[in-house]
């Protein structure tokens, strides 16, 4: 492979790391995908995509997210790819009150988030460990914090808003700051590019998911959000109970003497369409169970009722709607989720071409319908190495390189 110098993004779920390897010179040019799924299980997976488009998917067994992160960079460096990355970026889920936009990672930068680290702990910790061993591995690479709230530091005061007492939100930086923020950036961009009018008027994006939000969003600003202080608010998720009234929690707390731990636990893993279904969290295997288990179809009603309500609520909030975008893994594969949750919207001009939709087409919407209805791809690596591009290009370097926080460790393929 002809010598380039390349950039990495590094997208680190709760149990999956996403990496994408990419031109500098051209950010268009992915040079190699890894997608690592089921970490900390025996039955994991790596599917592995390079220049020739063909995918390679391998069966493998990671027991935490540095063994993961060993095979990965075994498998930039099988590619004759390590030598050539001359920048890192992270997605970081969670920027706290400090950090508003995407920065390079130094060491006040890296001690501010560990310090935030709470605020989203499914997350936090796989985005640090991916920093920390960066900084082991490629001493003097320049690395970059790609923060999934940034995107939502437009939200008007009464959108951020907690209605907690303002001495506590204001100590502890309590607060909505939305979450997904690259997906929507990107989207955000790949909408103005098709339509540039329609980047300039009202848009719903409903990044449908495991992880799943919707974004109110005007002139190419976010103006409101469903999830919030946490990513664990607003819609029904995977394995996440979203909005839940916190009586419930203190119920709970008082009649089964549940502690915070097993609360968490609770409502972030145990919830969400596996927990009301009492089986999976994988909307497909629901919809083929949907005719024979009234458990599995009250857990697709319940993601699409919620998904409904929030579209009439941000067609409010917008005074309209001139855009409806479907993107992430259910947004984007599944045309009967995405019927559902358009059924019966025709007062606010959503009206979907059945045959277009069945299609996945990247229009889904009649030709009468007053509001356009797309399904996007959403790229969150692609818009994490822009912004690491765009950093470390005006950037002075920096005084010191990102400090580890353990010895020095050889890359290995196993």
């Amino acid at each position: 492979m002809t010598d380039v110098s390349a950039v990495m993004a590094l997208n680190s779920g709760s149990s999956s790391i996403k990496a994408g390897i990419y031109q500098r010179s051209d950010v268009s040019s992915r040079l190699l995908s890894v997608e690592m799924e089921r970490i900390g299980l025996v039955d994991g997976l790596i599917r592995t995509v390079d220049g020739s488009g063909e995918p390679i998917i391998d069966a493998a067994s990671f027991p935490d997210f540095e063994a993961a992160l060993r095979r990965l960079f075994a498998i930039v460096e099988e590619h004759r790819l390590l030598a050539q990355l001359s920048a890192v970026g992270h997605r970081v889920v969670h920027g706290g009150p400090d950090h508003r936009r995407h920065e390079r990672v130094t060491p006040s930068v890296l001690a501010s988030i560990q310090r935030s680290s709470g605020l989203a702990r499914n997350h936090m910790p796989q985005a640090l460990a991916g920093i920390d061993f960066v900084a082991r591995a490629l001493p003097g690479v320049d690395q970059v914090a790609c923060f999934d709230t940034a995107f939502h530091r437009t939200l008007p005061a009464a959108a951020k808003a907690t209605g907690l007492a303002r001495d506590i939100a204001d100590e502890h930086g309590i607060e909505r700051y939305g979450f997904h923020g690259l997906s929507y950036e990107y989207l955000c961009n790949e909408v103005s590019w098709l339509d540039p009018v329609e980047r300039g008027g009202r848009m719903i994006v409903a990044h449908l998911g495991n992880g799943a939000s919707m974004a109110a969003i005007r002139d190419g600003i976010s103006v409101d959000t469903t999830m919030g202080f946490t990513p664990n608010s607003g819609l029904l998720m995977g394995t996440r109970s979203g909005d839940i009234e916190s009586g419930v929690i203190t119920f709970l707390m008082r009649e089964r003497g549940m502690s915070v731990d097993a609360i968490d636990l609770l409502l972030e893993q145990q919830c969400g369409l596996r927990g009301v279904s009492g089986t999976t969290a994988d909307m497909r295997e629901l919809l083929k169970n949907e005719a024979t288990d009234s458990r599995a179809a009250e857990a697709i009603a319940l993601f699409c009722h919620r998904a409904r309500k929030t579209i009439g609520a941000y067609a409010s909030v917008l005074s309209g709607l001139d855009t409806l975008v479907f993107s992430a893994g259910i947004g984007e594969r599944s045309a009967v989720i995405r019927e559902r949750i358009c059924d019966g919207q025709r007062h606010l001009g959503i009206v979907l071409d059945r045959e277009r939709n069945l299609a996945n087409a990247p229009v889904i919407s009649r030709q009468d319908s007053r509001v356009t209805v797309r399904v996007i791809h959403t790229d969150e690596e692609a818009m994490i190495v822009r912004h690491t591009i765009d950093l470390v290009s005006r950037s002075i370097p920096a005084d010191e390189p990102t400090p580890s926080m353990q010895p020095t460790m050889l890359i290995a393929a196993h």
